[in-house]
């Protein structure tokens, strides 16, 4: 006889006609207390030696790589978690700026509970371009949210980006168009204070991210993307965990896109082009999909590193995306974990050498 497995549900409740499966330990208890503290260490750091360590310029820089490592984040967690392709997180990235600039200009809000606006209305848009997903998978999809992509990006190149005009817009004629900028909060109104800011908003992000991923959520898009058809004859519902895919998306999308609009520079009509998406999956694959720390390496890709070549090369645009292509054929034939299983193995590595020394000191005291 078989056992029955629904894997919407928790392990504890597998039943089989034989045993019944052991309680498995809760999430935290999984978690060692050397990673919590290196988490804890590394957010330390980020916040307070970064700034100080950095000039001006870098410090602008720093702050665009912490916004877009939400956008790979969220674009992480759809490949690499739920298998779905999308080609339409940058222009999803402008319409977060967008909504966020024109409800600021309609209502005054807190910064906190702006970004959650934002984010709950990207959400929408997000779960109507995940409807094709239903039907579509794996290049179809992509193609279908790349058109998608386009559609959003010539509606914002015609509506433009609000500028204190009235109407569904906000866009005046007779305002000199240029770049917009959205008001930072009281707390964050310097690049030192808002790179700390945008650092504690992204930290938040990455911790949803986790919760979904540990709870049914997660089972569920892992059983989606093993197999779609086993998934359905377990019992998961697909269309729910296919959208809560995107919705989840968009909204982290929806958030970056409101501190980008904060950040430095402000935002403009043409600084969101549709090629730049195809960029970004690039990095995400080559920085991991099977792990959310992948994301942190895949915003270092196409934000730092750019500007380290140009810096010390003087490398044009043109030769880091031949690089990139390279990166994603040695991703595809040698290294499906990315850079981050790469780096994974090097800690695990390091830390055996080091543990083993430890561990024997311990059981031989003097």
């Amino acid at each position: 006889m078989t056992a029955r497995v629904d894997v919407t549900q928790p392990m504890t409740t597998v039943r089989s006609d034989r045993s019944t499966a052991p309680r498995l330990p809760s999430m935290w208890s999984r978690i060692s207390v050397t990673r919590v503290v290196t988490l804890v260490v590394l957010l330390a750091a980020a916040l307070f030696a970064t700034p100080a360590v950095l000039n001006s310029f870098w410090l602008q820089i720093m702050i665009t790589a912490v916004i877009y490592s939400a956008v790979t984040l969220g674009l992480n967690l759809l490949v690499g978690r739920a298998g779905l392709y999308s080609l339409c997180q940058i222009p999803l990235v402008a319409l977060g700026a967008w909504i966020a600039i024109r409800v600021t200009q309609e209502v005054a809000l807190p910064f906190p509970l702006l970004l959650l606006v934002t984010g709950a209305l990207t959400s929408i848009i997000g779960v109507v371009i995940g409807l094709p997903a239903l039907r579509l998978s794996g290049l179809y999809l992509a193609l279908i949210t790349l058109m998608a992509a386009g559609a959003i990006t010539l509606l914002l190149s015609v509506l433009r980006f609000p500028n204190g005009g009235g109407g569904f817009s906000g866009y005046d004629k007779s305002i000199p168009s240029g770049i917009v900028r959205l008001a930072r909060p009281s707390i964050a109104e310097g690049d030192t204070a808002y790179f700390r800011y945008c650092v504690v908003v992204v930290a938040v992000l990455f911790l949803l991210v986790t919760w979904h991923i540990a709870g049914k959520p997660g089972r569920a898009w892992a059983a989606i993307r093993q197999s779609e058809v086993t998934a359905i004859s377990a019992g998961v519902n697909t269309t729910r965990y296919k959208l809560t895919a995107f919705a989840l998306t968009a909204f982290i999308t929806g958030v970056a896109g409101a501190l980008v609009a904060a950040g430095p520079g402000g935002v403009g009509t043409g600084q969101f082009a549709v090629a730049d998406s195809i960029l970004l999956l690039a990095v995400v694959l080559m920085g991991g999909v099977y792990s959310i720390w992948g994301a942190l390496v895949a915003a270092f890709l196409l934000k730092i590193l750019p500007r380290l070549l140009d810096q010390l090369l003087g490398l044009p645009a043109e030769a880091l995306t031949v690089l990139f292509g390279i990166g994603i054929i040695q991703v595809i034939l040698t290294a499906p974990g990315g850079i981050i299983f790469d780096l994974e193995r090097l800690a695990r590595a390091i830390g055996r050498k080091v543990l083993p020394a430890r561990s024997s000191d311990a059981g031989n005291p003097s």
